[in-house]
């Protein structure tokens, strides 16, 4: 089974790695896939308040650099549950919008199954923009929410 977990790096995205590893029956068959995205469309203001581009491409590198510690850290989460690292984990950083880039790769990769948490911020949260819920409504394969140590499809 292919299965591709996104990480904010949040609780919430904690509780995903968890039960990933908590369904992998055996990890011999498993391949996961950890990514993170992040957005560089950092609004540039015009003058006075512009700011440098060397100023711009620090924010961008620090997020990227941000995304890169997040996924290394999950896949590293996932081949220490499994003792003997029979399992196969690769971690990537995605650029973009991260609800569009999750479901680009899950499509790319081809992708059996997206695991993804839930932050849990109600009809408002949604409706200005949830990842979960735009993964759950463009995903190309079967998608797992875990909310809050549970799990809704």
């Amino acid at each position: 089974m292919r299965i591709l977990i996104a990480t904010d790096g949040s609780q919430y995205s904690r509780a995903a790695i968890d039960k990933c590893c908590e369904m992998i029956a055996d990890p011999k068959d498993a391949h996961v896939k950890v990514v993170s995205a992040y957005e560089d469309s950092y609004p540039i203001a015009a003058e006075p308040y512009a700011i440098s581009a060397e100023f711009y491409q620090q924010i961008i590198d620090a997020a990227e650099n941000q995304s890169a510690e997040f996924a290394a850290e999950a896949a590293k989460t996932i081949r220490k549950h499994f003792k003997d690292n029979l399992i196969d984990v690769t971690s990537d950083v995605l650029r973009g919008s991260p609800e569009q880039k999750i479901v680009e790769e899950a499509k790319e990769w081809r992708a059996d199954m997206i695991i993804v948490g839930c932050h849990g911020r109600g009809f408002w949260g949604r409706m200005l923009g949830s990842v979960s819920d735009a993964v759950v409504h463009h995903a190309p394969c079967s998608v797992l929410v875990v909310r809050n140590g549970h799990t809704n499809n």
